[in-house]
C-alpha cells in the first residue's frame, strides 16, 4: 500500500490537537505528518507518536516541496476560505471542519456512515458537517432508508467545548464565580438558548445549519425540519432529543433492530435499569450513543430518541479522519 502525507491545519487548537490524537490512534498508511498554524504558534512542538511535530506557519505556499495528499483544516471559516483553495489547486484534498464550504453545491458534505458515495464528486475540497448535525444523521439515516421521513424536530443540549477553548474556559471560570468572556451570560448553573448569531427569522445560525445540513447529507430538500439549540454547562458531549415523523408506519422491534445494526451506533436503551446515553460517559469515544427510544403517540407514525456523542471527536476530529480513511480506501481500490 502506498504511504500518504497528511497535514493538520490549525494543529494547536482544541479540534486540531484532537485530530492529531485520532490520527495517532488510527494509524493510517502515512509516511509523513505536518502541522500548520498561525504565525504566533510557529516553532511549537506537539507530542505525536512518541516524537514531536514542529508547527510551521500557514501560508499560501507552505505546502510546496512537501509530500501532502490530504490536509485536515480546523482553523476557522475565514482561514479556510483564504487558504483551502491554494492547497486544492496544488492537488491536495482538503477536509475542512469549518462552516465555510458546507453548503457549496460543488463541495460534498460527508458523514462516512451515511453518505460516503458523495466523496467521489469532490473537487479537492470536502466539508466536515456541524458537530450537532453529524451525530443526528448517523441516527437518522437507517430510519430514513426504511420508512422515509416527513418531519424532524431537533432540541439540542450542547457542551461548552463546541464554542472552543474560550467556551470551555467560561465554564471553568464560572465555577469559580468569574464572569463570562465568550458567552453573553454565565453558563455555569445556566442554559443558553443561543448558539451562534440570531437570524432575521428568529432562528440562530446553529439551528439553520442543522436544518440545511441534514437536508444536504440525506439528499432530500423536501424534509421539514425545525430546531432549537441550547448551550448547557457540560464540558464535552452534545445531547439531542430528536422527534421524527415517518412517511410510513413502523414496527418498533424492526426499528430497534435497524438502529442496532447501523454503523457507528451504540444502543443504550434499558430504562428498567436506568441505562441511557449521557455525555459524562461518552467523552473521548467515537460512536453515536442512542437511547430513550419510544413511539410518539401524538402522531400516526413517529418516534422519539435521545442521541449523545463526543462533539470534539465524532462531531469534528474523528469524522474528518474517517473521511481521510475513506479517501485512502477509494484511492487504493482503483
Amino acid at each position: 500500500m502506498k504511504k500518504y502525507g497528511i497535514a493538520v491545519v490549525g494543529a494547536t487548537g482544541m479540534v486540531g490537537r484532537k485530530m492529531l490524537q485520532v490520527l495517532e490512534e488510527r494509524k493510517l498508511p502515512v509516511s509523513q505528518y505536518y502541522a500548520f498554524a498561525s504565525k504566533r504558534s510557529v516553532g511549537r512542538k506537539l507530542p505525536f507518536m512518541g516524537e514531536e511535530l514542529v508547527v510551521e506557519e500557514l501560508t499560501e505556499t507552505c505546502f510546496e516541496g512537501k509530500n501532502i495528499d490530504i490536509a485536515l483544516f480546523s482553523a476557522g471559516g475565514g482561514t479556510s476560505l483564504t487558504y483551502a483553495p491554494y492547497f486544492a489547486k496544488d492537488g491536495i484534498v482538503v477536509i475542512d471542519n469549518s462552516s465555510a464550504w458546507r453548503m457549496d453545491r460543488d463541495v460534498p458534505l460527508v458523514v462516512p456512515e451515511v453518505n460516503p458515495d458523495t466523496l467521489k464528486d469532490h473537487h479537492n475540497i470536502i466539508a466536515n458537517p456541524n458537530c450537532s448535525t453529524i451525530q443526528a444523521v448517523v441516527a437518522l439515516k437507517p430510519l430514513y432508508d426504511l420508512y422515509g421521513i416527513k418531519r424532524i424536530v431537533y432540541s439540542t443540549y450542547q457542551a461548552v467545548s463546541g464554542a472552543g477553548l474560550q467556551g470551555y474556559k467560561d465554564l471553568e471560570d464560572g465555577i469559580q464565580g468569574q464572569p463570562p468572556k465568550k458567552f453573553t451570560y454565565p453558563i455555569f448553573g445556566n442554559c443558553l438558548p443561543h448558539i451562534d448569531v440570531f437570524l432575521e427569522n428568529g432562528y440562530t445560525k446553529e439551528e439553520e445549519k442543522m436544518i440545511n445540513e441534514t437536508r444536504k447529507i440525506l439528499g432530500d430538500d423536501s424534509l421539514r425540519i425545525t430546531a432549537t439549540t441550547v448551550r448547557v454547562p457540560v464540558f464535552y458531549g452534545h445531547s439531542e432529543s430528536i422527534n421524527v415523523e415517518f412517511e410510513k408506519d413502523f414496527d418498533m422491534d424492526e426499528l430497534r433492530a435497524a438502529l442496532k445494526a447501523a454503523p457507528g451506533i451504540v444502543m443504550e436503551d434499558d430504562v428498567q435499569n436506568n441505562k441511557y446515553p449521557m455525555p459524562i460517559f461518552v467523552q473521548d469515544t467515537d460512536e453515536v450513543y442512542l437511547g430513550r427510544l419510544r413511539r410518539d403517540e401524538s402522531v400516526q407514525s413517529g418516534v422519539n430518541m435521545w442521541v449523545v456523542a463526543d462533539n470534539i471527536r465524532k462531531g469534528a476530529a474523528t469524522n474528518a479522519v474517517q473521511i481521510a480513511q475513506e479517501l485512502i480506501r477509494m484511492w487504493e481500490s482503483k
